[in-house]
């Protein structure tokens, strides 16, 4: 029998299967990896918005963690999102338990369109419990604003926030850019843990199919991690990967629409 690679989403269920654990499981199936998805909430959901929620009980949490670890060889784990504090300190203290590796931090705090979605508590109980045990995080630019209580106006504004972030204990950290009005690109800053960084620059594609980006980025780069890709080149295929996605908008739903794992993968292939 084959083996496969084995990684693992701990995330929030959306039901139209656009972002949130639908999404990464995309992805780490476009990557060749088989994912498993560990459920810390259900939102009931369409292309028009979100209408009703459901938190998963701690018990029941804490009940995925010991049977998945349990059975399978986890080779890389990614969170997303994680709902309030009472998830946030179980979660830390269970990767911590389970001496879980190569954890992808999607922080899932703010939109991409600036809406908060946690609490101040769980906000705090993030910074304090999980960065620190980031192989990489990765912030969208009003997460990022938040992390650091930077306004992300310059370059450098964006390199040393990123080094705040890394000095939070974040091994790595990749910044995702704002698409700034009338501008023809998006820009992304890495910062490795050995110092070196990189701009990651793609066209800006006017599409409103983006649901589910920010969780297809970290979630390849999840994959990648758990095939044993350096961190550098699992961010470049990342993010290769989610501009296809997105560039090739396909006609589901009537306005938020998800982007496009199946073109993304079938592009990837023939490269």
């Amino acid at each position: 029998m084959a083996q496969f690679t084995q990684a693992l989403t701990i995330a929030g269920h959306d039901s139209d299967g656009s972002a949130g654990m639908p999404a990464d499981l995309h992805a780490f199936y476009a990557r060749g990896v088989y994912g498993m998805g560990l459920l810390t909430a259900a939102v009931a959901g369409n292309s028009k918005g979100i209408f009703d929620q459901q938190i998963m009980p701690a018990s029941f949490i804490n009940k995925q963690f010991e049977v998945l670890n349990d059975d399978f060889d986890i080779k890389a784990t990614k969170t997303g999102m994680l709902a309030n504090k009472e998830i946030i300190d179980l979660v830390a203290h269970n990767l911590k338990k389970y001496h879980m590796k190569n954890i992808v931090l999607d922080p899932v705090i703010i939109t991409k369109h600036g809406a908060t979605l946690l609490a101040d508590d769980a906000y705090q109980a993030f910074l304090e419990k999980l960065v620190p045990l980031a192989t990489i995080i990765t912030p969208n630019f009003f997460e990022a604003q938040k992390l650091t209580g930077s306004q992300l106006d310059s370059d450098d504004e964006i390199q040393r926030s990123a080094k705040m972030l890394q000095n939070m204990g974040a091994k790595n950290v990749l910044l995702k850019g704002k698409h700034p009005e009338g501008s023809t690109e998006v820009r992304d800053y890495l910062l490795l843990e050995n110092g070196n960084d990189i701009w990651l620059t793609k066209p800006y594609v006017a599409t409103d199919r983006v649901n589910g980006t920010g969780d297809t980025l970290s979630a390849v780069i999840t994959a990648e991690l758990a095939k044993g890709t350096n961190i550098l080149t699992a961010v470049k295929i990342a993010k290769d990967f989610t501009y296809q996605a997105i560039a090739h908008p396909i006609e589901v739903g009537s306005k938020w629409g998800p982007i496009n794992h199946l073109k993304a993968q079938e592009i990837s292939n023939k490269e």
